[in-house]
C-alpha cells in the first residue's frame, strides 16, 4: 500500500482556512496592476500639489540675513581677580570682600543682549516696532517697507490693529520682544569664542542695520553699567580708607582705587568696548529665504505619495470579498 507524506509542508491549523493564509501574501502584480490603473488619478494629484506648492512659494516673501562676527575684548574688570589673590585676607578683616571670582563679561553680554530690559531700550533708542511688528514685506525697487494698514496706519502714523486684550492697539514691549527674538539670534562659537549675531528681516538694509545698532546698544550698556559700577567703589574705597588706620590695607584700597580708575579711563575712551567687530555686517544681495525650489520639490514628492497612499487605500478599502473556500 502506497502512502503519501507531506514532510516538507507546513501543516495547516485545524481553525484557519486556507484563504486566509493566502490572503496574507502581498501580490506585487497586483499591486502594480492597481498603481497602473489609478495613474492618471495620480498624476492629477501630484501636479495638483505641485501647483499648490509653487503658489505658497511663491506667495511667501523674501527674508534677508544680516550677519556680524565679533570677538571678546576680554577685559579685566579692574584687576580684582589679582588682588584679590594677593590681599583678599588682609581686607576681610576690615569687613571688605575683594571677591575674586572670574566672569565671563562676554556671556553676560549675550544674556544682556537677549533680555526685555535691554529690548525695552532698545526700542527707545531705535524705535523699530513699526518695522518688526507691522512690515509684510520689501519694496526691491523702492527700497521701501511694504507695510500692512490693518496694523499700522502710515498715513496717521498710529497703530490701528484690532488686537484681543491683554494685548493692545500698540504692541507692548513684552509682545515686541517675542516677535523680536524670532528674527535674531546670536551664538558663541565654545572654542574660538567669536560670537555671530545675526538678524532677519523682510528688508536688507533694515537686517543690517539692525546688527550695527545692537553691537552699539550692546557695548554702550556694558560700558554704562561698568562705569557706574566702578566710580561708586571708587567712592566707597576713599570712605573705606578714611575708616581705617591700617597702612597696609589702605595701600590695597589706593590700588584699588588705580584699577577702578584705569577701567573708567579705557571705557570711556573705547566705543567698542566688550565686543570689537572682526567681519561688520553688510546688506545682504541674495535672500537668505525661503528656499523655493526645495518648497517645490517637497510639495511634488509628498502630494504623489498621497496620491499613491490614496490609490492603493481606495482599492482594497472597496475591494469586494472573494469567497472563502472550506
Amino acid at each position: 500500500m502506497n502512502q503519501v507524506t507531506n514532510s516538507g509542508a507546513k501543516p495547516l491549523e485545524p481553525d484557519c482556512p486556507r484563504g486566509l493564509y493566502e490572503d496574507d501574501d502581498i501580490d506585487l502584480r497586483e499591486l502594480f496592476g492597481v498603481l497602473w490603473a489609478g495613474r492618471k488619478l495620480i498624476v492629477a494629484i501630484t501636479a495638483a500639489a505641485a501647483m499648490i506648492s509653487v503658489m505658497v512659494a511663491l506667495s511667501m516673501p523674501n527674508i534677508y540675513k544680516a550677519e556680524a562676527l565679533l570677538t571678546s575684548t576680554g577685559e579685566d574688570q579692574g584687576g580684582l581677580a589679582g588682588l584679590a589673590s594677593q590681599f583678599g585676607g588682609l581686607a576681610s578683616l576690615a569687613g571688605v570682600s575683594l571677591g575674586g571670582g572670574e566672569t565671563d563679561q562676554a556671556a553676560v553680554g549675550l544674556e544682556v543682549l537677549k533680555s526685555r530690559q535691554f529690548f525695552a531700550g532698545f526700542i527707545e533708542r531705535r524705535d523699530p516696532l513699526v518695522a518688526l511688528m507691522a512690515a509684510e514685506g520689501w519694496n526691491s525697487q523702492t527700497g521701501e517697507l511694504e507695510i500692512d494698514d490693518s496694523l499700522y496706519s502710515t498715513a496717521e502714523q498710529r497703530w490701528v490693529r484690532d488686537a484681543k486684550p491683554p494685548r493692545g492697539v500698540q504692541p507692548s514691549v513684552q509682545e515686541a520682544h517675542e516677535e523680536f527674538l524670532k528674527a535674531f539670534t546670536v551664538s558663541q562659537d565654545k572654542k574660538t569664542g567669536m560670537v555671530t549675531l545675526a538678524v532677519e528681516h523682510y528688508s536688507p538694509v533694515v537686517a543690517q542695520q539692525w546688527v550695527e545698532w545692537l553691537v552699539e546698544d550692546i557695548n554702550r550698556t556694558m560700558r554704562d553699567q561698568d562705569i557706574n559700577e566702578a566710580e561708586r567703589s571708587i567712592s566707597y574705597l576713599k570712605q573705606q580708607i578714611d575708616q581705617t588706620n591700617l597702612a597696609d590695607l589702605q595701600t590695597v584700597f589706593f590700588e584699588l582705587i588705580q584699577k577702578q580708575t584705569e577701567r573708567v579711563m579705557l571705557a570711556k575712551v573705547r566705543p567698542e568696548y566688550l565686543f570689537k567687530t572682526i567681519d561688520p555686517a553688510v546688506v545682504p544681495e541674495l535672500k537668505a529665504k525661503p528656499k523655493r525650489a526645495l518648497i517645490c520639490v517637497l510639495g511634488v514628492l509628498l502630494g504623489g505619495m498621497l496620491a499613491v497612499l490614496y490609490t492603493l487605500v481606495r482599492h482594497y478599502a472597496f475591494k469586494p470579498e472573494e469567497p472563502v473556500n472550506p
